[in-house]
């Protein structure tokens, strides 16, 4: 881990220095080589799914292990989305001329190197690594055993990329071990790396938080929430209530808590009740919500517990409360919430930029399922992960969350007084 540590080092020195055309020439052929190499790499992802549901792996996490068809299209659709995107590195801004004649401005740099630990998702793979090399940084990658294999086939089409565009291969490096040691070594390690970016499990990013000797941009979890407010279109909030936790159950920005106002319970929760019922998602309800809902034919409702508001199930399952204010709300999704993503479902304009100031999470949203929380849907490109914290980067952190910002100041012989 100490080479691969140098390495690193050395790599972020030449990436930091590489003209953007020669990063976009990597991430376009990086796209190439992904449609290209389809078939290989899903002969590869074979081999991880096949050994996963023989270790007895839950279905959402084979189901995020997973490369279909679409996703490969999609990894590589988001390669090119990260080169048509600007380049940020060297950008000055908030130039401001000074009384003694200097002029002191913010130029926008790499961080340096990035380490990256995440479960289950190949894909992750080549997000981390198209946005590592837009952004001028070097990253050392550690995916889960689960996903050895997919991992390993990705890596190679990004280092080939890499020589291709004449930068250098350790840009992008794969920590090739299973063994566990590797990631104590890695979150471990300042002289070679400058920050570590966690994705998985709560376990695994608790760990990360507790051991790293490194900063840390992170999220716990996801508890994301629904809210269907006083004045609404029915129509409107059963669609998108409907796809905000069931388009996919798996994902961190799936809804799992839904919070309906008393003045539309009546007739927004056997509607949403239904569609639930039909698709197999059970409710766990306060006694309010669930004195209507145990009128659904073919409803799965049970009484929800104290736990189940702050609960992420990533499964067919959601909380389910009747509130009398949107201040009640507010109040229930800052309190049981985590902070990631929340969304307000209304036609009041007061009610919705209330709901805007005052709930603290990363993102919030207005009238929209919260599945729309992902860097590619924000036309970031990719997305590295989801930063609930407050410093640095929040939300879905992209190229800007890759980069700091310097002081640089431009004279002409002045000197202080």
């Amino acid at each position: 881990m100490t080479a691969v540590g140098q390495a690193a080092r050395a790599a972020a020195t030449v990436m930091a220095a590489a003209s953007t055309a020669a990063k976009n020439g990597a991430l376009l052929a990086l796209a190439r080589l992904i449609r290209d190499n389809a078939a290989a790499l899903k002969d590869a992802n074979a081999g991880d799914i096949t050994q996963a549901e023989a270790h007895g792996l839950a279905a959402p996490m084979v189901d995020r292990l997973r490369l279909t068809d679409k996703v490969i299209a999609t990894m590589a659709e988001s390669c090119e989305q990260v080169a048509a995107l600007p380049d940020p590195i060297g950008e000055i801004t908030n130039v401001r001329r000074r009384p003694t004649g200097i002029s002191v401005g913010q130029m926008r740099v790499p961080i340096g190197v990035f380490g990256m630990i995440y479960e289950s998702r190949p894909n992750v793979t080549i997000e981390a690594a198209s946005l590592a090399i837009k952004s001028g940084n070097a990253c050392v990658l550690r995916g889960g055993s689960e996903a050895i294999h997919s991992n390993l086939a990705l890596w190679k089409l990004v280092q080939a990329a890499l020589v291709e565009a004449q930068l250098p291969a350790n840009g992008v490096q794969l920590v090739q071990t299973t063994d566990r040691a590797a990631v104590g070594q890695l979150i471990a390690m300042p002289a070679y790396v400058d920050v570590i970016i966690p994705r998985g499990g709560k376990g695994l990013i608790e760990r990360i938080s507790q051991e790293a000797r490194v900063p840390v941009i992170k999220h716990l979890d996801g508890n994301c929430h629904t809210y269907v407010d006083s004045e609404v279109d029915l129509a409107l909030a059963v669609k998108v209530t409907d796809n905000a936790k069931t388009q996919k159950y798996s994902p961190c920005n799936a809804t799992e808590s839904l919070l309906v106002h008393a003045a539309q319970a009546a007739a927004f929760l056997p509607l949403i009740g239904k569609v639930f019922a039909d698709k197999g998602v059970e409710m766990r309800a306060d006694a309010r919500a669930k004195a209507i809902l145990a009128g659904v034919a073919g409803a799965k409702v049970v009484d929800a517990t104290e736990q189940d508001w702050y609960e992420e199930y990533l499964s067919a399952v959601i909380a389910v409360k009747v509130v009398d204010s949107v201040d009640e709300a507010i109040a229930h999704i800052n309190k049981y919430g985590s902070h990631h993503t929340d969304s307000i479902l209304t036609t009041n304009h007061p009610n919705a930029m209330r709901f805007l100031r005052e709930v603290d999470s990363a993102s919030v949203m207005i009238n929209a399922s919260t599945r729309f929380a992902d860097g590619f849907e924000y036309g970031l490109g990719a997305e590295i992960g989801i930063s609930t914290d407050k410093f640095h980067a929040r939300g879905p952190v992209g190229l800007e969350g890759l980069t700091s910002l310097k002081f640089v100041v431009f004279g002409q012989g002045e000197v202080r007084s």
